[in-house]
């Protein structure tokens, strides 16, 4: 079943396979976990993300390649250039299911090429090549190139734009041209090493270790995802921009950079009207639900564009959170993200933090270089989107992401920029859900929900209502409020989010499906898979390794719990007009009183985060224990 690790030292040239060590897959399991593993031994404490020592790791879900439940996912590990912290970011398409067709499960970057180069794995035979003729072509451009030259369009690519080669602090890399590995800016690392792209045809098999067992487990999954029709049906019909009116009505869709959480027309930003009048399904290897969209807009100012999405993020980053629900140039906006190679979470936020400076006087028109930058602006979001990336203007400040240009436009724009730890929020507003707000506290990556999927306080079936229970052993785990029972329910949804990384399956297979994926069968796949038993209670403990392990490098850095285990101002300070009558529904206080009761939880310091050396030993990180309690 294991493939190798290909360690590429860009430097040089030198390339290096090594197999996949069996007890490396025995305690991390693949994927986000081997990478957590291979990021902390090859990162020195203080390294500059941007340097040419700092890894880039690419690791395959340990089924990826298999029929294995929407199984087709990729990681990718680094020290991220927003944050100066850990970043992992996943992607899927099948650029991962690729990788396995061609041997390699791994793929080690460090050093810094000469000049812009790409990896070409064909099979057995990897080379790199010269990329200075694709150096400054968008994805979209340079994925075509790259099939030319080698004289096949079925190969999968994994790319960065213009953002990445210019080094924007939330560039993100792209695979298959559409789908992101977006938060972060893992695309300005790959930059930083000039490496354009990776190009991959595997002609090649996955092997399993018991291929009946696998097949019978396998195929039990499958269907009982299908058999929950209220997940598959709205993931197939709508997308995940089927949240988009609920999340209206509650009144936690971020507008105007949650100034409220209310649009009056969001149905044209929904699920139900991009599939109505742009969009169809798309989905990624093995899936079950096709939650993804591919758009075009065939008439309008617009017309001609095309691109995969948009996603619910999407639609309410570059749509509602900037003050417009002018479908067609969200859509316009997210394809510029996709092939300039931008996460659309915090390009969006960017925008709408400029443009709330630009209401309060923060930014002038001569200081957009002649933009209006009033809300709801279209044109204005699409032209300030290319100088982003191209570092152009105000874009070559914005560029830099939203913490350091509140610092440097100062006069109290910090309180506009919707970031903590260097991350710009994603769209959730935590002010509605005490789950989510511990949960984007605690993200060693920053403010996001792609570590933590929390949907089992919504309890939108009674099966969900059960499970949310069951976990937190109150029935208060369902009152969105209320801080009862989170620090276990965000514990919970941590460790099957980092089995599921591990595995490649898509999170959205045990979000929306909670009762039918679950660690028993997950474990049981990896065991028909990979030959190495494991029990459901054995891959909750691994997952429980891999958060405290992401834990432990952030604390490697020498960050306290008040620099580490925080949210964005404007969430702890100020009050949504459009949530419980402007009530304050989240202070301070209330995320304190929920994190002590995780650190107890996880048996880590009750006051300052720290793991103990007890629980290291526990956990099998003896190793960290010195790096970390030298860094106090």
């Amino acid at each position: 079943m294991a493939g190798q690790m290909l360690f590429v030292d860009l430097t040089d040239g030198g390339i290096e396979r090594r197999p996949v060590d069996r007890e490396l897959l025995r305690e991390y399991l693949g994927g986000r976990g081997i990478n957590a593993r291979l990021l902390w031994d090859l990162t020195q404490k203080g390294l500059d993300p941007l340097s040419p020592a700092a890894p880039l790791l690419f690791g395959t879900g340990a089924l990826a390649g298999t029929f294995a439940p929407n199984s087709g996912r990729m990681t990718v590990t680094c020290k991220s250039p927003a944050t100066g912290l850990y970043l992992k970011t996943n992607v899927g398409s099948h650029a991962a299911p690729e990788l396995r067709f061609a041997g390699y499960e791994y793929l080690v970057f460090q050093g810094k090429a000469p000049h812009p180069v790409y990896l070409w794995i064909d099979d057995g035979e990897v080379t790199l090549r010269d990329a200075r003729g694709l150096w400054g072509l968008d994805t979209r451009a340079a994925d075509r190139r790259i099939k030319e030259e080698l004289g096949d369009d079925q190969i999968r690519t994994i790319l960065i734009g213009p953002a990445g080669e210019n080094l924007v602090a939330f560039a993100s890399i792209m695979a298959s041209i559409y789908r992101a590995a977006g938060r972060g800016g893992s695309g300005a690392v790959m930059g930083s090493k000039n490496l354009k792209a990776i190009a991959v045809r595997g002609t090649g098999e996955v092997t399993v270790a018991d291929p009946e067992g696998f097949t019978e487990v396998a195929l039990a999954a499958r269907r009982a995802l299908r058999a929950d029709e209220y997940c598959w049906t709205r993931s197939y019909e709508f997308g995940t921009a089927q949240g988009i009116i609920g999340a209206n009505e509650g009144g936690t869709l971020p507008h105007r950079n949650f100034q409220d959480g209310r649009v009056a027309d969001a149905y044209k930003l929904s699920g139900e009207y991009v599939s109505e009048k742009f969009a169809h399904p798309e989905a990624c290897s093995a899936c079950v639900f096709h939650c993804g969209r591919f758009a075009r807009i065939r008439s309008g100012p617009y017309a001609g564009t095309y691109t995969a999405g948009p996603e619910y993020e999407t639609l309410a980053s570059l749509g509602s959170k900037c003050g417009t629900t002018d479908t067609a140039g969200v859509i316009k906006a997210g394809e510029l993200c996709n092939i300039l190679g931008m996460d659309t979470i915090s390009a969006g936020s960017l925008v709408s933090f400029a443009m709330e400076c630009y209401e309060y006087g923060l930014l002038s028109q001569k200081d957009a270089n002649g933009l209006d930058l009033s809300w709801g602006n279209v044109e204005s979001i699409l032209v300030l989107l290319e100088r982003m990336a191209r570092r152009e203007g105000l874009g070559d400040l914005l560029a830099n992401g939203s913490r350091a240009a509140a610092r440097t436009i100062g006069r109290g724009a910090e309180a506009f920029a919707v970031q903590a730890k260097g991350l710009e929020q994603s769209t959730v507003d935590v002010r509605g859900s005490m789950s989510y707000a511990l949960a984007f506290a605690l993200n060693p990556r920053g403010p996001d929900h792609l570590m933590t999927e929390c949907l089992a306080e919504v309890g939108y079936t009674p099966e969900v209502r059960r499970l949310a229970e069951d976990i937190t052993g109150t029935p208060k785990a369902t009152d969105s409020l209320s801080p009862e029972g989170k620090p276990r329910m965000v514990a919970w949804h941590e460790e099957i989010y980092a089995v599921t990384d591990c595995l490649g399956i898509c999170a959205f297979t045990d979000t929306w499906s909670y009762t039918r994926v679950n660690f028993e069968n997950m474990a049981a796949m990896f065991a028909a898979a990979t030959g190495i038993a494991l029990s459901g209670d054995e891959a909750r403990r691994i997952g429980e390794r891999i958060i405290t392990l992401e834990r432990l490098f952030n604390l490697r850095e020498g960050l306290t719990r008040e620099e580490l285990d925080v949210l964005p101002q404007r969430m702890v300070s100020e009050p949504s007009p459009t949530l419980h009558r402007g009530a304050r529904t989240l202070t301070k206080e209330k995320l304190d009183g929920m994190l002590r009761e995780y650190y107890v939880l996880r048996e880590w310091d009750s006051e300052s985060g720290v793991p103990s050396r007890e629980t290291l030993a526990r956990l099998g990180l003896d190793f960290a224990a010195e790096d970390v309690m030298g860094a106090r």
